[in-house]
């Protein structure tokens, strides 16, 4: 009885779909321009955005130039982007900021533009190419329309959206560290450090600095372990002068000692003793 019952519905489903379908078909076929744009309005009022999005789309070529021509670029656009296609929403909001600067809805289609990049930014283990367009996106908005309401959320966003990057930015330098890697590890925390100063990151990432210069150096040839040893000292005075309460005091004080022992016993105790 049950399998009967959802056997109906679906095909009810199904036949509503079609006759929707159809009357969209047929309307675009067979109705004037006036009327398929006034059904693509119910549409969009009603918040059925495909049906409006295809009526926008089938009648846009036959308003190319008139004063309608930015309002259904504009609405058939808000279409994608409530429907959640926000790969195609942006393309169509940056051709229509392109074409329709003047137009009463370029202020929000940019705010539109940029949030389809935040929507699309993934998280901070993956590419971030979406994320730096976002941000270069929602502070061009900022810059453009420093009194929109959109504003504040605006800032909140980027402040979300630089903290990813820089997240990124230590993952990455992390993952030589993690298998080994410690002279590209050391290469890759200090371009962190340039890049992002700010990073909530930056004392995990100068302990690891030192962390991987003393692995490095302890694991090398005789030959190079000198400079290494010495290279390591600089990078724990400068991470101990910025964070001398660091919990990593202890750890980061006793590679200090072994490297020293190590610079006294090879002929460098004067410079040792110096750093």
């Amino acid at each position: 009885m049950k399998q009967t019952f959802f056997k109906l519905l679906t095909a009810v489903v199904v036949l509503l779909a079609l006759t929707h379908c159809a009357g969209i078909n047929a309307l675009i076929k067979e109705g004037k321009p006036d009327d398929i744009y006034a059904k693509a309005l119910e549409f969009y009022g009603k918040e059925k955005w495909n049906r409006a999005s295809t009526l926008f789309e089938s009648v846009a070529p036959v308003y190319l130039g008139t004063a309608r021509e930015d309002s259904i670029a504009f609405f058939n656009a808000h279409c994608k982007y409530k429907n959640t296609d926000y790969d195609t929403a942006s393309q169509l909001l940056d051709d229509f900021r392109r074409r329709f600067g003047r137009s009463v809805f370029i202020e929000d289609a940019e705010g539109m533009y940029a949030d389809c990049f935040y929507r699309m930014s993934p998280g901070s283990s993956r590419d971030q190419t979406m994320t730096s367009k976002a941000i270069i996106a929602i502070n061009e908005f900022i810059a453009r329309y420093p009194e929109s309401d959109k504003v504040e959320e605006f800032k909140k966003i980027n402040d979300e959206l630089t903290e990813r990057l820089h997240e990124k930015t230590y993952l990455n330098a992390y993952t030589y560290y993690k298998i080994g890697r410690f002279k590209s590890a050391i290469v890759a925390l200090k371009n962190a450090l340039r890049t992002y100063p700010e990073s909530k990151y930056r004392e995990e990432i100068m302990y690891l600095i030192v962390d991987s210069a003393y692995r490095l150096a302890e694991n090398s040839i005789a030959a190079k372990q000198t400079d290494r040893y010495l290279s390591m000292l600089d990078s724990y005075l400068s991470f101990c002068e910025e964070f001398p309460e660091s919990k990593h005091r202890k750890q980061v004080d006793k590679w200090a000692e072994n490297a020293r022992d190590y610079l006294d016993r090879n002929g460098e105790g004067n410079t040792a003793e110096e750093l």
